[in-house]
């Protein structure tokens, strides 16, 4: 990015201050970025970056070592697969859900608001409704993977050419379209989950809750490859999401193509949120959870900083919590529902504080 549109972005960024709002009355000095290292608020940065590596690290060689039995060659094997299965969905919730924040410029929403887990878990009663729990079984797992992945990110993409295509639509009217979608797919999956057997709606629940376990190391791979490629691209535009998180004005004024740039970052979003759904299904409330916790532990809008710091929370929450549940505790317990525990609260909480701030 060209350097004056950096410069017009620190003033900017200066003038409105940080996220956590301080009052108008402190100096120029006060108000620098969190992120700048020649501020002594750049130290806090580091410092928070330097811990969750450290705990990010300690949390994986935890998963892999901590209460070993048997052959350590095959369970190395088994959880090694668990864990790549953990970093992907990690790292994929964390970015998509920073980005599509800033993209709608409200921290409460995630891309779930969209209908991405309404829709997935339509494609999978679907797919049970049809076939059968036996037939279903016996569709090898990169078909399974590869038809989610087209049907969640071939209508998102036709969503966002329709919201977009007319000159007048925006980012709000998408999330409105994307909480009616939602409803719609989740009042059709309930009529065809009616017309189950119920022991095929066992099976279909059982598919439902977020699943590390088994996953095809072929997909791992390809998933990966997917994840890679996609935060490659979107760490290559932080600063340009600098930008679009000072609004959409001033985002106009400082030379963003809006509409166009605001479409394939959401195209990028939606990659993401499907690869990690298609992988091991939807997990609602993670993304916000982290986020929220990135914004809270450096204090800073710069995206250079949010998005590792979002990343590293994921892993350290994910890693670390099916450690813990797995290892210390014992317990059976799926981690996706202590998580979307944790995450309902965190949302509800951000509900209640933004309603007492207007």
């Amino acid at each position: 990015m060209p350097e004056p549109l950096r410069l017009s972005l620190d003033d900017a960024d200066a003038r409105s201050g940080p996220v956590s709002g301080p009052s108008s009355g402190r100096s120029t000095g006060a108000l620098r970025d969190p992120g700048d290292t020649r501020d002594p608020r750049g130290r806090r940065v580091r410092l928070v970056l330097l811990a969750l590596v450290v705990l990010a690290v300690v949390a994986c060689a935890a998963f892999l070592l901590l209460d070993v039995q048997g052959a350590w060659s095959y369970v190395l094997g088994l959880r090694s697969r668990t864990l790549g299965a953990l970093l992907v969905v990690a790292l994929a919730i964390a970015v998509s859900t920073v980005v599509f924040q800033t993209v709608t410029e409200n921290r409460i929403l995630t891309p779930s608001i969209m209908g991405f887990d309404a829709l997935y878990v339509l494609v999978q009663t679907v797919a049970v409704f049809t076939l059968g729990a036996v037939g279903l079984s016996g569709v090898p797992a990169p078909v399974q993977f590869g038809v989610t992945l087209v049907v969640m990110l071939g209508c998102s993409v036709a969503l966002f050419a329709w919201i977009f295509g007319a000159a007048r639509r925006s980012v709000h009217l998408l999330v409105l379209v994307g909480v009616v979608l939602g409803v719609l797919l989740r009042s059709l999956t309930a009529m065809l989950q009616r017309m189950i057997d119920p022991n095929e709606f066992q099976v279909l629940q059982a598919r439902l809750f977020a699943s590390f376990t088994g996953v095809d190391p072929a997909l791992l791979g390809v998933s990966g490859i997917l994840l890679v490629g996609t935060c490659w691209w979107l760490w290559r535009r932080r600063h340009e999401l600098d930008v679009l998180a000072l609004g959409r004005p001033n985002a106009v004024a400082l030379g963003v193509e809006h509409r166009r740039r605001v479409m394939t970052l959401l195209v990028a979003v939606s990659l993401l949120v499907s690869v990690s759904t298609a992988l091991v299904g939807p997990i609602t409330f993670f993304g916000l959870l982290v986020a929220n916790l990135a914004y809270v532990l450096t204090g800073s809008s710069k995206h250079a900083v949010t998005l590792p710091t979002a990343a590293l929370t994921a892993v350290v929450v994910l890693v670390g919590g099916q450690a813990v549940l797995d290892h210390v505790l014992s317990m059976g317990t799926v981690l996706s529902v202590v998580i979307e525990l944790c995450g309902g609260i965190v949302f509800i909480v951000l509900l209640v504080a933004s309603g007492r701030r207007r």
